[in-house]
């Protein structure tokens, strides 16, 4: 049996988009569950659109993500490596290789010389569209003999050479999503293999490298479904066998698009910088456009390669819920360990100027107290900020009506005053102390259950609901309690 042999081969274009994780994650499933190789190749024919450091941020984000590959493009020392018997492992460096295989297309016929300058090309697809018709090469060169092209091209005339498809030909695959597709020729452009600037296409390029480094599926988004047919010819032609196709539902936005930089967050680099969890956006990602058959929602790597199968891949566009991935990460920042989380939190804290790094080594264990406190109430790390900024401030302002209605009782002044009584003969308010904090202020002032405690939660936080008060008690400290009880006497009362 064939070994199973998937790819995924992003372009070094700038930040990896989150369908593109996605694809590469159902790239990685597959490959695991069936006990096979998964490769990272990079495609840079296209050399106008390449971003410096994009190779080594791609490589960053997929093993952040958790999903390793086998082969391929690696950096080690700080440098872009490459590792496998089927290299090199990246297009631009592969030019000798696609010029072969276009040089037998031509000698073979099935391939010809292209002189059209841009101009005319731009004229005949405007013609085209006034015409109604769908925009496509209109075979002007495709019998220019090769005799007069390589005259030409002796002369120094600029060219492409294109693909040359027969005419009223049926393309037939099978996708193992969409099943049997059969496309007639005469709806598909003469596309073009090689550029002027003597560059493969995307076209010419991925059939021989896939073919060359024996990939058995190609597992890509939809997108590329109508080039297929073209892809498929081309195997056709040079009498290779051909792969297994995949084709997924692109991810789409709420409004049913596709998601868009403009419309907010899109890139793997954007959800870790807010504060996402890998295992969180990753379990969520397999499922936007995937179920496994037993509904489950939770799923660690493990579970979704044992899992996986493209049987249950969707054909339509999974919807991007933001508030479902925020569930699904809470989900994994609760169950995360206390140090994992502040560990993650300190950077968000520093950022804010909450706290420094002198801080974070000296009162580790007082942020650990912090994190613990606000843990279950986090979608993302990021939300740390927000949740805890009350604790570094000398006082709060109350503006809930709840919050405000509360501090106006009859009772909250001698409350308030008790607990100012009680800390006068204090020095630390540790946690066994403040467990039985106001016990003792129910016992100096005879108020009980609500009344007691919700005008110290107001008076502390500002709000009549929060995170376990007793945690809220050995943060703040005497002096920060005392001096946030006064503010209120002074403004509210």
């Amino acid at each position: 049996m064939k070994e199973i042999r998937l790819r995924f081969a992003p372009s070094p274009t700038g930040f990896i988009h989150i369908g593109s994780i996605r694809t590469a994650l159902y790239n990685y499933l597959f490959a695991r569950r069936n006990n096979g190789k998964f490769i990272l190749r990079i495609e840079d024919t296209d050399q106008t659109r390449f971003v410096e450091g994009a190779i080594e941020n791609l490589i960053e984000s997929l093993h952040w993500a958790g999903i390793e590959y086998d082969e391929g493009i690696f950096v080690e020392d700080g440098k872009v490596v490459q590792k496998g018997d089927y290299g090199p492992y990246i297009q631009s460096e592969r030019l000798d290789i696609y010029k072969k295989y276009v040089d037998e297309l031509i000698e073979n016929g099935h391939a010809y010389y292209c002189f059209c300058s841009k101009e005319r090309l731009e004229s005949v697809r405007e013609e085209q569209k006034i015409k109604g018709l769908v925009p496509k090469y209109d075979g002007f060169c495709r019998n220019v003999s090769l005799e007069e092209a390589k005259i030409r091209i002796a002369n120094g005339e600029e060219y492409v050479v294109r693909l040359k498809l027969p005419q009223n030909y049926d393309v037939k695959f099978h996708d193992l999503v969409r099943g049997d597709i059969i496309i007639n020729t005469d709806d598909i452009d003469d596309q073009v293999l090689l550029k002027s600037d003597g560059y493969p296409t995307y076209h010419m390029a991925v059939v021989v490298d896939d073919h060359l480094m024996e990939i058995s599926h190609i597992v890509r988004g939809e997108e590329w479904l109508p080039s297929t047919p073209k892809h498929i010819y081309l195997y056709e032609v040079f009498g290779w066998e051909k792969p297994t196709y995949v084709h997924l539902p692109t991810v789409l936005n709420k409004d049913r698009k596709k998601l868009s930089k403009r419309q907010g967050d899109v890139s793997v680099e954007d959800f870790r910088d807010k504060g996402y969890l890998p295992e969180g956006l990753v379990n969520y990602l397999a499922l936007v456009g995937w179920s496994p058959e037993d509904n489950e929602e939770i799923l660690s790597m493990e579970e979704l390669i044992n899992k996986f199968s493209f049987e249950r891949v969707s054909k339509t566009g999974g919807i991007f819920d933001k508030d479902k991935l925020n569930w699904v990460n809470g989900h994994y920042i609760r169950s995360s360990s206390v140090a994992k989380i502040t560990d993650l939190a300190i950077p968000y804290l520093i950022e804010a100027g909450l706290i420094d790094d002198s801080f974070a080594k000296d009162k580790y264990d007082w942020l650990k107290l912090l994190i613990r406190t606000v843990q279950e109430s986090l979608d993302t790390v990021g939300d740390v900020v927000e949740k805890v900024d009350f604790i570094f401030k000398d006082h709060v302002e109350i503006v809930e009506e709840d919050a405000l209605e509360i501090i106006k009782g009859e009772q909250v002044s001698s409350v308030l005053t008790a607990i100012k009584e009680e800390l006068n003969d204090v020095e630390v308010v540790d946690e066994e102390y403040a467990k039985g904090f106001m016990k003792l202020i129910q016992k100096a002032t005879g108020v009980k259950g609500k009344n007691l405690f919700m005008p110290a939660r107001v008076a502390l936080t500002g709000a009549a609901h929060g995170p376990e008060f007793v945690n809220i008690l050995v943060l703040l400290g005497k002096e920060n309690i005392i001096k946030r009880i006064e503010y209120v006497e002074k403004n509210y009362i």
